[in-house]
C-alpha cells in the first residue's frame, strides 16, 4: 500500500445532541424531523452529517469541495456535469480532451487533486463530452467508492415531537393586515449517534491520506458546532471515538449499539445531558477482547457526559485504558 494513502482501518463513534431544532427534516413530510415509526427514535441521514463536514471544510478551512451549490447566469445552478466539465475547461480549452475516455481520466486526476470530499466520501458524478471525432457528443461516468461511509444516525432514546406555531413580522402580501403564520417542528431534545467506517483498501482508490482523515474528524467536531442556521442552531457534540486497527482489513463492527442510555426519568422527558448517563461497559469489553488488533483509540468528549460501566460511574479515558489499549485525547 502506497504510505501516502490512509495506513490503517478506523472504527467511528460519534455523539451530539439538538435541543428544540430539526436536526434533519423530511421534505416528503412537511419538513418533519425523521422519525423510526417503531422505535420512536430521531434518525439523521449520512448525507446530513457528510453535508457539515463538507460546508466546514470548504467555509471554515477554504478547501475545495465537488458537491457545493454554484451559480450561474442568475439564479441557474450548475448540474453534476457542468461542475465535471468545469475542472476540464482549461484542457478543453486546450484541445487536449479527446473523447470519453480522456474526459474521465483528466477529470479523476484534477477532481481528487483538488477535493477533498470526493476522496472522503467517493463519487459518482454523469459525464458528457464532446466526441473525439468533434461531432456529436458520448457519455459516461466517473464513479469512486467512498473510503468513508456513515450508518444513518439514531437517537438512543426515544424523542418527542413538538408543533410550533408564530406570526411574521410582515403582511400576506401587499393591501393585507392579516401577517403570515409560521409553523415548524422541532424536538425538544436529541442525543444522536452516529457510526462510521474509514476503509484504507478503498483510499488507495481515492487517494485518501491520514492527513485527509483528521480533516473530517474536525470536521465532524467543529461542523456540528458551527450549525448556526435557524433550524441547526442548539446542535453540540459530545462523544468522538476512533478506533484505529492494525490487523489490516479488520474491524470489529457496530460499535454504536455497544452504548445505552440510561435515565431515571422518560426517555421523551429528558432536555439535557444532566439527566441521563451513557452505559459503555459492552463497548469497553469490546476493545478488551479485540486490544491486540488495535494500534491505538483516540477520543473527544466535551465533558458533559456522564458515563457507566455495569452501572457504575466512571471516567471514560480510564474506562477505555483499563481496556488494555493505547488511549489518546483528540485535539480538535
Amino acid at each position: 500500500m502506497s504510505e501516502d494513502t490512509l495506513k490503517h482501518r478506523h472504527e467511528l463513534l460519534f455523539l451530539y445532541d439538538a435541543k428544540f431544532v430539526n436536526p434533519n427534516g423530511d421534505p416528503a413530510d412537511e419538513n418533519r424531523p425523521r422519525i423510526d415509526e417503531h422505535t420512536s427514535r430521531n434518525i439523521v441521514t449520512d448525507v446530513r452529517l457528510k453535508r457539515t463536514i463538507r460546508d466546514y471544510l470548504f467555509d471554515a478551512k477554504e478547501m475545495e469541495i465537488f458537491i457545493r451549490e454554484i451559480k450561474y447566469e442568475g439564479e441557474n445552478i450548475q448540474d453534476a456535469k457542468m461542475r465535471f466539465n468545469q475542472f476540464l475547461e482549461p484542457l478543453t480549452k486546450a484541445g487536449k480532451i479527446k473523447g470519453i475516455d480522456v474526459a474521465l481520466a483528466e477529470g479523476r486526476k484534477r477532481i481528487l487533486s483538488q477535493c477533498i470530499d470526493v476522496r472522503l466520501f467517493g463519487c459518482v458524478i454523469p459525464v458528457e463530452v464532446a466526441k473525439a471525432s468533434g461531432k456529436g457528443t458520448e457519455t459516461g461516468a466517473l464513479t469512486l467508492v467512498g473510503p468513508v461511509q456513515f450508518r444513518i444516525g439514531q437517537s438512543l432514546h426515544r424523542v418527542d415531537v413538538k408543533f410550533i406555531q408564530g406570526t411574521g413580522a410582515f403582511a400576506s402580501k401587499a393591501g393585507k393586515a392579516q401577517k403570515t403564520f409560521r409553523e415548524e417542528y422541532v424536538l425538544p431534545y436529541s442525543l444522536i449517534a452516529f457510526y462510521g467506517l474509514a476503509n484504507e483498501n478503498a483510499a488507495r482508490d481515492t487517494l485518501m491520506t491520514d492527513a485527509d482523515f483528521d480533516l473530517l474528524l474536525e470536521g465532524m467536531w467543529r461542523g456540528t458546532m458551527n450549525l448556526i442556521t435557524r433550524s441547526k442552531v442548539g446542535q453540540m457534540p459530545h462523544l468522538l471515538i476512533d478506533v484505529e486497527y492494525s490487523e489490516s482489513s479488520y474491524h470489529h463492527g457496530d460499535l454504536d449499539r455497544l452504548i445505552s442510555l440510561k435515565s431515571d426519568i422518560d426517555e421523551t422527558e429528558i432536555r439535557d445531558p444532566s439527566e441521563y448517563a451513557i452505559e459503555i461497559g459492552p463497548l469497553c469489553a469490546a476493545l478488551k477482547d479485540e486490544k491486540d488488533k488495535i494500534h491505538r483509540v483516540r477520543i473527544k468528549t466535551s465533558g458533559r457526559l456522564r458515563f457507566l460501566i455495569d452501572g457504575e460511574e466512571t471516567d471514560i479515558i480510564k474506562g477505555l485504558s483499563d481496556c488494555g489499549v493505547k488511549v489518546e485525547e483528540l485535539s480538535l
